[in-house]
């Protein structure tokens, strides 16, 4: 579904991705972890083809993400929920899920659909983004991309700054999504998280992919998780 050959991206004349490659498969859960700084959300910005200065290939369903502009490519079917969330604060909670609505004729019988799956969108739905609590502005951003259908989604850091009564939420939220057969690709700074919701693991390290293993396995590899995260046991 997506193949990511030999990208290289760049923030002016800093080199910070280097050649990184990586391969998700239809409806697979797949997490990228690693320390702060090394090129996890550069990697998501440039799928997304944010960045001006990037080279090799980005491939969504054959389609070479690399020749089409930013603004379409969620047309394509990829939902991308940034950190930050990108939520627009002077926007009601309803105008915010209408905004990715391709036909604006169905947007309320969309907007009723995901009402249904998030309650708590549904006694907020006038209410302004911008006053939303960090928890309730993750599910508004992630209900935001369902609006639109996407085939993968892509999630820098969902639980960041979340109080943990909602974090759960979010995990458990994550799971039924993929479940739906919705593929995921997830950053995550919470190594333990990552390896609980996610099907298989890749470890970046300076702009680079430096190890790649089944998540299972590799709550028990040590000597990578210490090598690459700094960890020694869960």
């Amino acid at each position: 579904m997506l193949k990511i050959e030999n990208l290289n991206s760049y923030y002016d004349k800093i080199h910070i991705l280097q050649g990184v490659n990586i391969q998700i498969n239809e409806k697979e859960f797949v997490g990228l972890i690693g320390r702060n700084g090394v090129g996890k959300t550069t990697t998501l910005k440039s799928i997304m083809h944010l960045l001006r200065k990037q080279t090799g290939s980005i491939y969504f369903n054959h389609t070479n993400l690399t020749s089409i502009e930013p603004s379409k490519i969620q047309s394509l079917g990829i939902g991308y929920v940034p950190q930050g969330r990108g939520i627009f604060p002077t926007l009601t909670v309803r105008e915010n899920l209408e905004i990715s609505i391709k036909k604006k004729s169905e947007s309320k019988i969309i907007v009723d659909e995901i009402l249904e799956q998030y309650p708590r969108l549904k006694e907020r739905l006038n209410q302004l983004g911008g006053t939303l609590s960090g928890g309730e502005l993750q599910i508004l951003a992630i209900a935001r991309c369902l609006v639109a259908k996407p085939k993968l989604l892509i999630l820098d850091e969902p639980t960041e700054g979340i109080m943990p009564v909602l974090v759960k939420q979010i995990r458990n939220e994550l799971i039924k999504i993929n479940k739906m057969g919705i593929t995921i690709l997830l950053v995550e700074q919470n190594v333990k998280t990552a390896l609980n919701l996610c099907d298989r693991i890749y470890i970046m390290e300076k702009g680079r992919i430096v190890h790649e293993e089944n998540s299972n396995t590799l709550k028990h590899n040590h000597e990578v998780l210490n090598k690459f995260l700094g960890i020694e046991s869960f």
